[in-house]
């Protein structure tokens, strides 16, 4: 089995947005896709590394894109700068979401009816809105994601199952707000899990995380479970 990847160029306007997808050339039938949503850096290595991981699952695996083609920023401050326009406007990152969900769609080697979505830090927010607006997948997955209510969803039905990984000492995400979540989620009828990781702060997969007075710390354990767990959710859903 070998692994194909390719960039996807679509637009927000006249916003280039440019994704990285992967999948297995094991066979010629779509696979299920699925989404892979950044941290607040922009599309990297990292997501990239994730697509590939899920194509050597036999999904699909689309590395989307939030800020625009070749954005990446290198710093604290560069990402905050980057991130900040889309936490202010939720209408617009749950537009950019839709895209690229479309994008995905799109592909051939994807089976458009099975398509999921999975995102790290602000990517975890990123596909919990992208549940929340209602969206026609068959689930999200968050790992160390903010839970923020975006504030123009109430009352909306969630048609994803959802799948909350969290550390529970993240400084960002305290107690108070996995608790929201879990009564937002009820309250919109979502079919919801969240596992929470004791010991455990914010940016918990990213092995060069270890910046504990800014709250983010690898975890060997936690990233081994929360991928674990990523597998079973997806083939409990596919």
């Amino acid at each position: 089995m070998g692994i194909y990847t390719r960039t996807v160029e679509y637009r927000d306007g006249t916003t280039v947005l440019e994704a990285y997808m992967a999948w297995d050339d094991s066979g010629h039938d779509a696979r299920p896709g699925v989404l892979v949503a950044h941290a607040w850096a922009g599309r990297g290595e990292f997501e990239e590394n994730k697509a590939e991981k899920l194509a050597e699952l036999g999904y699909a695996g689309f590395a989307l894109d939030l800020y625009g083609k070749g954005l990446l920023g290198s710093s604290n401050e560069e990402n905050a700068a980057m991130m900040q326009p889309l936490l202010d406007d939720r209408a617009m990152l749950q537009r950019r979401m839709q895209l690229a969900l479309e994008q995905m769609r799109r592909q051939r080697e994807v089976d458009a009816g099975r398509v999921a979505a999975m995102g790290f830090c602000f990517g975890g927010l990123c596909v919990l809105d992208l549940a929340r607006t209602g969206a026609d997948v068959l689930g999200v997955a968050s790992f160390h994601g903010l839970f923020g209510k975006p504030g123009n969803t109430d009352g909306n039905r969630i048609a994803a199952k959802v799948l909350a990984m969290h550390g529970w000492d993240d400084p960002m995400v305290p107690p108070d707000q996995v608790i929201g979540l879990a009564a937002e989620l009820t309250e919109m009828g979502a079919d919801w899990q969240i596992h929470a990781y004791g010991n455990t702060m914010h940016a918990f997969t990213n092995q060069d995380a270890d910046d504990p007075d800014f709250g983010t710390v690898y975890s060997p354990c936690a990233d081994h479970r929360s991928w674990q767990s990523l597998q079973l959710f997806l083939a409990e859903i596919f």
